[in-house]
């Protein structure tokens, strides 16, 4: 297996932090703050459809960070699961309430245990995300976010084009591992 002599260039890259192991320094509260408070943000939000409640939940989960600092060797997926934790106990105990700020993205049909279940699973799919190496997230990225071909996502990274088809089909077939270990069978949770 190759390895990437450097990091894959996103736009924006510049703003993401590295909270890998082999990081000499832990980064700042402040930091940590500045890159994944919109994230965190949209993260709540898609979860919750009230912006006010996701604001609430995010601002709770960085206290609750500053509270166990020294404990935290990852505060990135300690967020985002501290944050999941808390819409999916905020959905639980205020189930009545269905004002949103926009109409949610599946069918409501399916009802409220459905819907909530829809969430569990896009929330694990992001906490794994969360894990993931900051290369093997460009990389992710690159195919689903920017919608870019092999050879594409090849001439970015300097990886061959086969080498990239190889990791992207471990990282989703991890990610399908997973998510099968955790309960998740589908996008239905």
């Amino acid at each position: 297996m190759n390895s990437v002599s450097q990091p894959i260039a996103t736009p924006g890259a510049d703003k993401l932090l590295s909270f890998s192991p082999m990081k000499s320094e832990k980064p700042t509260l402040r930091e940590v703050f500045e890159s994944e408070e919109g994230p965190l943000l949209r993260f709540a939000w898609g979860m919750l459809g009230r912006r006010e409640v996701a604001e609430d939940l995010v601002q709770e989960a960085f206290l609750r960070l500053h509270a166990h600092w020294d404990e935290v060797a990852n505060p990135r997926a300690w967020l985002f699961r501290s944050v999941r934790n808390l819409a999916l106990n905020h959905l639980r105990n205020h189930r009545r309430e269905t004002v949103t700020d926009e109409p949610p993205e599946w069918d409501a049909a399916g009802g409220p245990g459905e819907q909530l279940s829809r969430l569990e699973a896009a929330g694990a799919v992001r906490l794994l995300l969360a894990e993931l190496g900051d290369d093997d997230r460009a990389l992710l990225s690159l195919k689903y976010d920017d919608d870019l071909k092999y050879a594409q996502i090849s001439e970015r990274t300097g990886l061959t084009v086969g080498n990239v088809g190889y990791k992207l089909h471990h990282l989703l077939k991890g990610l399908a591992d997973s998510l099968r270990r955790m309960g998740i069978e589908s996008a239905e949770g």
